[in-house]
């Protein structure tokens, strides 16, 4: 990892007494993602490489979500991890991420991870596109 990669591991920050918790300025991995993460990145045979989120101008309702395989982080990635599963954000699409949470879900209908993204005001029907 390199010196101007930010780590992020917590999930909370500490509230003072009497007052509720606010949600942490990163990107936080439920417990759900981070299960499967481990799972793909065995099944890949590359424990060590991580999941690549960002936001790139397109899709119905302006931007849209990309995720790729990375084996590092780049130079000024944005690092976040829980239980050895990491995620590298580039600086410009932590901007629009800030305060994502990523899930897992599987249902009959479909499995897959999904982005609780506090920034959106809008998106389409396919979940893939959001606008902020």
């Amino acid at each position: 990892m390199n010196e101007q990669a930010t780590t992020q591991t917590s999930q909370t920050q500490a509230a003072p007494a009497g007052t509720a918790a606010k949600p942490a300025r990163g990107i936080t991995l439920h417990e759900s993602a981070v299960g499967q993460l481990k799972k793909l990145l065995e099944e890949r045979q590359t424990p060590e490489a991580g999941l690549r989120i960002a936001v790139r101008g397109g899709g119905c309702s302006g931007l849209a979500y990309v995720m790729e395989w990375a084996e590092k982080p780049r130079e000024k990635d944005k690092i976040f991890e829980r239980d050895g599963v990491r995620v590298f954000v580039d600086p410009k699409s932590y901007l629009y991420l800030l305060g994502t949470e990523i899930v897992y879900e599987s249902t009959l209908m479909a499995s897959g991870f999904k982005l609780n993204n506090p920034n959106v005001k809008g998106s389409c029907g396919c979940g893939e596109s959001f606008s902020v």
